[in-house]
């Protein structure tokens, strides 16, 4: 029998399938999916070395050698205290929290708004939710992607959210997972925004305790016709945890999509981000900043695919690494025959504060129209030395002028952050990095 990258992991997921079958398939169409996920996984195994996707993120190997992927029934007690500093400061919102993979009532709000619908995904699943049948795995393809595969497998909870139409969420909804223990999680998140509809969604994974953790996270995004969705993706985990991210979305006539990007730590992280302008007039926003130090290792591959014409894209990522951090930006954009008068612009910038930081970016532009304006580009630098010497030369302590030059490097992403108690995090957290 041939051994694949990751045979090991593939085994034990294999065995946990097997033995929470019954939970697991109790959905007749989630469980053919799931079926799937398994024969792709085996038949294919996890991304290799050298494979082209994966080339500077070996996420194969790193979990081979910090998770064990045993199943896991042991029991932590999670304080309120806990949870409630692993949120953000000032900010209003309906807080749903997952401890270690399980929906927590407890320390969750509940959801009465009328226009808004919340379930967790293993109740859905087990009340055959119409919804969640609908999307799960409709839009991410694990047939595709041996993470998402995994993801498919084992993903019992999560949240599936439903926004009516015309219905306009008063605050966003924070998804909360917290995890305390050597383990990994794998949830699911299934959104589905309804015509005119507004809504804004936050996640954010935290890590209690030293050991090493992996959360394998999807989210599967529609957006009907006319509506406007927001999801903020904020990263600041342990230097001991490994994450990685699927967010797929899907864009119906004249809807727009906003994704906001902010990796700040972790030992290594990987986002995909794949946007589907499916109709005219779709309009598409990724900001994305990465602040990096130690040896954190950040990857963020993003795809947009405009398949119709007069839609809009905008996309800008900024990193910064410090140390022996490691950054990679792999963006693509597909103009497709028939989406003629698209407009899409990609940028990545760059700075390396040390001789031991890396980046490797790689900007695509793949157009088969002919009536479209594109442009993408990359930057890779270090700080502005007459900047830094004219800061200096005014009394400025030169740490303190560093932090001033890389705040307004990272200024234009931090502002389409756009909600006050987000952007004073990050603010803070570059501050005190920078400043130290």
């Amino acid at each position: 029998m041939k051994k694949f990258a990751g045979q090991s992991i593939i085994d034990k997921l294999s065995e946990r399938f097997e033995a929470s079958k019954q939970e697991l398939t109790s959905n007749s169409t989630i469980a053919d999916v799931r079926q799937k996920a398994l024969n792709h996984l085996v038949e294919n195994g996890l991304p290799h070395a050298k494979a082209e996707e994966y080339k500077f993120t070996n996420l194969t190997k790193a979990l081979e050698k910090n998770i064990s992927f045993e199943m896991n029934t042991e029991r932590v007690s999670v304080s309120k205290e806990d949870v409630e500093k692993l949120r953000i400061e000032g900010l209003d919102a309906y807080y749903l929290t997952f401890i270690n993979g399980e929906f927590n009532s407890e320390f969750s709000d509940e959801v009465t708004e009328s226009g808004i619908s919340f379930s967790p995904l293993s109740a859905a699943i087990q009340e055959n939710n119409q919804l969640a049948g609908k999307l799960f795995d409709k839009l991410s393809k694990s047939t595709e992607d041996a993470f998402v595969a995994m993801n498919s497998l084992l993903a019992n909870e999560g949240t599936v959210l439903e926004i009516s139409a015309n219905s306009e969420v008063s605050k966003p909804v924070f998804v909360q997972y917290i995890n305390t223990k050597s383990s990994d999680i794998h949830a699911k998140n299934l959104i589905e925004v309804g015509a005119n509809a507004k809504v804004t969604v936050i996640e954010k994974v935290d890590t209690l305790g030293a050991e090493p953790g992996f959360s394998n996270i999807v989210n599967e995004i529609s957006v009907a016709t006319g509506a406007n969705a927001k999801f903020y993706k904020i990263e600041n985990d342990t230097d001991t945890s490994y994450h990685i991210s699927n967010i797929h979305v899907s864009q119906d006539k004249d809807s727009t999509f906003t994704s906001n990007t902010v990796a700040l730590n972790g030992a290594m992280v990987r986002n995909n981000l794949d946007i589907k302008l499916e109709a005219e007039g779709c309009e598409a926003y990724m900001n994305g900043l990465y602040l990096l130090n130690g040896k954190t290792h950040v990857d963020n591959h993003t795809i947009v695919d405009h398949m119709m014409p007069n839609a809009y894209s905008n996309e800008l990522y900024k990193g910064i690494m410090d140390d022996k951090s490691r950054g990679v930006f792999n963006g693509k954009i597909f103009v497709r025959k028939d989406a003629q008068k698209t407009n899409a612009f990609q940028s990545n910038k760059n700075i390396l504060l040390t001789d031991d930081a890396t980046v490797n970016t790689k900007p695509q532009l793949e157009i088969w129209a002919d009536d479209v304006k594109c442009s993408h580009g990359c930057t890779t630098g270090q700080l502005d030395k007459d900047a830094l010497f004219y800061l200096m030369a005014r009394g400025i302590k030169k740490d303190r002028a560093m932090a001033m030059l890389l705040h307004a490097f990272a200024s234009d992403v931090i502002e389409n952050l756009e909600l006050e108690p987000i952007q004073a995090y990050v603010e803070a957290i570059i501050t005190s990095r920078l400043e130290k």
